[in-house]
């Protein structure tokens, strides 16, 4: 055993990961990747070596893809430290974590940030009442458990992920009450210039025409253009109204879950201080990366949908170039960066297509943002109006994002709410102050922190 320094450091076993993982033990560094989860995937491939036949038969062909990723990892003599808990990272590639209850630091040369991404928050009125979730929550429950709704259950919202679970869970026989979908046909019109672009991504668009052919036959009730959408009820959710195409609407549910894409996971990136830029096409913050993935700070690194989002395939590529990167292989990324630009072909239009409602990002006054702390859209204009400039302001005023989620889930919405009222860019509002710990930690668990030796490969 040894105390030196680790060449490379991952954060997240997800397909950026363990393909960094991979690239880098093929050039020879020592690595360690750290990851929440207890075994190998990321959200993507969510226990995809443990999945039966009749789950993978559900989840689809891109869904088992990764187990052969996965396999590959565990084989590829990275040391893998599963159900680990980062809460703190510093800018001298030091990762402080937590593991069957100890807590212990990692000292790297190198480190990649591959956290993945999160479900962006959808705050409409009746969005916290029990029976609402998220699309990704439910997709979750249907990879790492086979749990399935009960009940005929409502999708609504916009983006791929939509589309993809109301076909797994088709598959897997659960009764879809409907699919209310804010995108509109007439969207297209307004993506055209993208088109030609994405076409380099045809495979991409066809999966996506896959998936909205298997939902039009199966006869899925399918709104298009919804607006104005709330949920109902009191004590739980009873039904979703909204307006389609001129008509109000209204859906009985026990279960409806929301989606409007995802966005970065940035909590380790901002926590570290590194330069982020607000991207308009993708209406989220990503930290500033060059070609090879390399953040602000040298020796940092970002890959996959924590750097932007791309899915499965970018995260990949991204992966190993960043890998390349580290090892000083640069020579040999060209034919990775040509896949890499065709892989990310389709996305613009993506983005285009499946652009978030303004009303479902920037809510009403009595709707709920900071779900941990109960603060509403109209506290936090109501802040504004007193002189606060931005997020981080708004833990004085109202302890807005400082709840269990630290922001996770009303950062975004908090960002765009002030830019808003103060009739400014989202840019120039900025996001919160992340800070250690990330997770929580105990006083005695800090006490007891030990350096973690390398083990030999």
């Amino acid at each position: 055993m040894s105390n030196a320094a680790i060449d490379l450091i991952i954060i997240g076993a997800g397909p950026a990961g363990m393909s960094a993982a991979l690239e880098a033990r093929t050039h020879g560094l020592s690595v360690v990747v750290l990851d929440e989860q207890a075994s190998p995937g990321g959200q993507i491939y969510r226990q995809v070596l443990q999945a039966d036949p009749r789950r993978r038969a559900v989840l689809g062909v891109d869904y088992v893809a990764g187990a052969k990723l996965a396999a590959d990892f565990l084989q590829c003599g990275a040391r893998y430290l599963p159900n680990a808990a980062i809460w703190q990272v510093t800018s001298q590639c030091e990762v402080h974590y937590l593991i069957e209850g100890r807590a212990e630091v990692l000292q790297g040369r190198h480190l990649l940030i591959a956290t993945g991404a999160f479900e962006r928050p959808m705050p409409i009125p009746g969005w916290t009442l029990p029976g609402v979730m998220t699309a990704g929550a439910g997709q979750i429950l249907l990879k790492s458990a086979a749990m399935v709704p009960a009940t005929p259950v409502v999708l609504a919202g916009c983006g791929p992920l939509l589309y993809l679970l109301a076909v797994q869970y088709l598959r897997a026989g659960i009764a879809l009450e409907a699919l209310v979908d804010t995108s509109h046909r007439s969207d297209l019109l307004r993506a055209w210039r993208e088109i030609p672009g994405a076409l380099r991504g045809w495979r991409d668009l066809l999966k996506g025409l896959g998936l909205l052919t298997e939902l039009k036959r199966a006869g899925v009730q399918h709104f298009h253009g919804a607006c104005n959408l709330r949920v109902e009820g009191t004590d739980r959710a009873c039904a979703l109204s909204f307006d389609s195409q001129g008509r109000s609407q209204r859906i009985r549910a026990d279960l409806i879950l929301l989606h409007q894409g995802v966005v970065p996971n940035t909590q380790v990136s901002w926590s570290l201080r590194l330069a982020h830029d607000w991207n308009e096409e993708q209406l989220c913050w990503v930290a500033r990366r060059n070609q090879w993935g390399e953040s602000s700070t040298p020796g940092i690194f970002i890959a996959g949908d924590s750097g932007a989002i791309g899915g499965a395939r970018v995260a990949q590529l991204e992966g190993r170039l960043a890998a390349l990167a580290i090892a000083g292989q640069q020579a040999k990324a060209r034919p990775l960066q040509q896949a890499l630009r065709r892989a990310r072909a389709a996305r613009p239009l993506l983005d285009a297509l499946y652009r978030p409602l303004t009303p479902n990002r920037i809510p009403a006054d009595d709707v709920t943002v900071c779900r941990c702390e109960e603060v509403s859209a109209g506290d936090i204009r109501s802040y504004v109006d007193l002189g606060c400039l931005g997020p981080n302001q708004t833990k004085a005023f109202g302890r807005c994002g400082m709840g269990p989620c630290q922001g996770r889930q009303c950062g975004l919405s908090v960002t765009e709410i002030i830019a808003e009222r103060r009739r400014v860019s989202p840019a120039e509002v900025g996001y919160y102050r992340i800070r250690s710990p990330l997770k929580p930690i105990t006083l005695a668990q800090l006490a007891s922190e030990r350096l973690s030796v390398e083990e030999p490969s």
